[in-house]
Parts: C-alpha cells; structure tokens; sequence
C-alpha cells in the first residue's frame, strides 16, 4: 500500500468534470496507486443535499423541503477475504484499519468514524451482516463536495458508503434500510443529534425534483421544480461549521426542552412540530427567553413551509422567495445560528435579484442558498460576489445546481 498524496478540500467554486464518470475514473486510478489493486474495483457516486424550506425542522418533527446537488462523495471499493478492512481518504493523512470481526465500539474522533459508523449500525441491523462483512474490503473516498459548507457531506459519505458495500457484498438493503443505517451512524455512533432530513435528502433523491420530507412520520413525496423557470444558487462564506457540533446540539436540547414544558397544554402533541401558534402565544410566558425563541422559530417555520410548498406548486415564484428570506431572518434572529458572512450573502443575493436566500444547513457558517430566477445567474452572481469581496477582501467559491439523481454505481 503506497502513500497516496493527499488534495486540499474541495472548494464549491472549482470547476468541476461535466462528465462524472471521467471524475470517478480519476478516482478509481487513484485507488489503484494507494492500495496496488486493480481487479474487483467498483466506483459509486453519492450526492450532497441543499434544504430550501424547513430551517431546523427535522429533528422537531416538521416538514422539510431539501433537494441533492450533483456534488458528493466519491467511493471506490473492493472486497477482500481476509477480514481486513482499510479506509482511506483523498482528503486526509489519517486512514483506518480495523478487523471485521473486531470493529472499534467507541469513535476515533477522525474523518473515518463516519463510515466506521455505518458498519456497526449494518451489524446491529441483523445478525446475518457480520458473515457478510466478515471478509473485509478496501475502501477509498473522495469527491467534488465541500467539507464542513452545510452541504451534508456527512450524510452523502454515510449514504454512500451504504449503497456501496450492499452492491459490492450483496446485502439485500432495501433503501430505508441504506437511509436509516446511514442515520444510525451520525447519531449513534458519532454523536451528532441530527434530523432524519439529511440521508433521506441524499438517498431518495429525483432528478428535478424537491422532496418534501414529513419528518413526524417518515412520509415523504417528490415535488416536481421547474427547473425551466428556476435555479439553485449556492455560495460559501468559507467559514467551517466543524466546531459548531455542540452549538447544534445544544439547539436541538434547548427545543426538547421547549417542549417539555408546551406539551402540557397541547396533551396530543408528539413533538414541537404539533405546538400550535395559540398554544405557544398562551403560555410562551413560562420559557426562558432563549427557549421561546427557539420554539418561535420552528412553530412559525412549520407554517411557513407549508406556505412554501403550495407556493412551489402553483408556480408564485415570489411568494417562494419570500417565504425563504423569511426564514434566514428567523435563523438569524430567534434560533441565533447564523453568522456576519451569512448574513452578508443573503442581503446581497435579495438585493442583486435573487427570489429568496437564506442559510443552508445547521448553519453557524457554511454555505447560503438563493433562489433565482433562470437567466439571472450571472447577474445575481456578480452582486454577491462583488459585496462580499467589498467587505471582506475574498471572492466567494459560487456554483448553480438542478438536482441530482441520487447515490449510484459509475463504471
């Protein structure tokens, strides 16, 4: 096994292969130097995620409205038989290697506790998996996608490593199985307190489509998005949102908490999502400050969604707009997740001609999402770009999406 030399990480304003599978070739033969095999290798694609509608929702048992970019994880891999399993990343010095038969319990605190995560939730799945894992494999993971942006890198490495390992070792994963172990992996094991919004952004992903994501029940349907009349700008404030893990969770504590004490007064509510706003306006009184601004936002947000999605539908794109410009102010101002960067991005797009922007993902840096009106890229992009250089002395890394397909096998 050679040392493979290892790339910066991707930036979202790279240019990028318009054909995947050259990308993947690259990374295929990149898999070739580092582990000195060429038979058996298969390479897979696995999608990143931008949530358009539904700030925070997901773990409050809202509705979201996420779609997949055509940026994600890149995955080559074969089996082995000799119950070795060897990890490594483009983007990392640090690899692991573990025996399949003796996998870590606790996480290292490195890049590869992700996938290492996904293969104790298959085993705890059902006891059948670990003979199916049992004689190892090699495994080499990349990708087009910015690290730490809000773009769910996490979720496309887990749902990717997922879909790969059921193709190469014959699992017999039905896709909630793919997306639920992928979840298992990010909660369980690493210990982020996410929503379900994520692995089920990447792993039912529709090609011009948005899904609309009932995370109450699971339900979900796709949304058709006229793509004709519409496009997806993403920009980067460049800020990691790597050491926001703990902010995240501790808003994902202090809405638990919230709905502790609501609960009482709305007896069949199941999760904040059921709060009502008559419920909140009666009896917000007995929350702390912090957490009635918290339970604001996503009892004001649920509404707002549902607006979103009737909007989408009957094609007022302005209504559309405003319903997500909305929400970055909410963000910003009751769920205190954004930045100045961020900020800056969303005032910049609203007035350079964007529909609507607002923060993507967690939040607390990372990347903000626009809606713009097709034919208007250029001049939107320019706005942005051109403000934020005049603030901040950087040009943000900008790049425009319609969808993806959803994680695959590329030959």
């Amino acid at each position: 096994m050679s040392t493979l030399p290892t790339l910066s990480a991707p930036s979202l304003g790279e240019s990028v292969a318009s054909d995947l599978g050259e990308s993947l070739g690259a990374h295929r033969a990149a898999f070739e130097q580092h582990f000195g095999v060429t038979e058996g290798v298969r390479t897979f694609f696995s999608p990143g995620r931008v949530n358009l509608f539904g700030g925070h929702l997901d773990y409050n048992g809202g509705p979201v409205l996420p779609t997949a970019i055509d940026r994600g994880t890149f995955v080559a891999i074969r089996p082995r038989g000799d119950g070795e399993i060897r990890m490594a990343s483009r983007f990392a010095e640090v690899q692991g290697s573990f025996k399949a038969a003796a996998l870590p319990v606790s996480p290292r605190g490195e890049w590869f506790d992700y996938p290492l995560g996904v293969l104790l939730a298959l085993v705890r799945l059902e006891d059948s998996m670990a003979a199916k894992l049992a004689g190892g494999f090699d495994v080499l993971f990349g990708g087009n996608l910015p690290v730490g942006a809000g773009l769910s890198s996490s979720a496309s490495i887990c749902v990717g490593t997922t879909f790969a390992l059921n193709a190469l070792l014959g699992l017999g994963l039905d896709p909630v199985q793919r997306v639920e172990a992928a979840l298992d992996a990010e909660r369980g094991f690493v210990g982020v307190k996410c929503g379900i919004m994520d692995p089920y952004a990447v792993g039912f992903a529709r090609p011009k489509h948005v899904l609309w994501l009932d995370c109450k029940d699971e339900t979900f349907e796709h949304l058709p998005m006229d793509f004709e009349r519409l496009s997806i700008g993403v920009v980067d404030t460049g800020i990691q949102r790597l050491l926001a893990r703990g902010e995240f969770n501790r808003r994902v504590t202090e809405c638990a908490a919230a709905f502790e004490a609501l609960r009482i007064h709305a007896p069949d509510a199941r999760v904040l999502r059921d709060i009502s706003r008559t419920v909140l306006t009666e009896n917000g009184h007995e929350l702390d400050a912090d957490l009635l601004r918290r339970a604001t936002h996503v009892v004001e947000e649920v509404e707002r969604t549902f607006v979103a999605r009737e909007a989408l539908l009957s094609g007022d794109l302005e209504t559309l707009g405003r319903c997500m410009t909305e929400t970055h102010a909410s963000l910003r101002d009751r769920y205190d997740c954004s930045c100045e960067e961020l900020d800056a991005l969303v005032e910049a797009a609203t007035k350079g001609g964007a529909l609507g922007a607002r923060l993507t993902g967690a939040g607390f840096g990372g990347c903000a999402v626009m809606l713009i009106a097709a034919g208007d890229e250029q001049r939107v992009s320019e706005a942005v770009v051109g403000d934020f250089e005049r603030r901040y002395g950087r040009r943000p890394p900008i790049a425009f999406f319609q969808g993806d397909e959803g994680p695959r096998e590329i030959h």
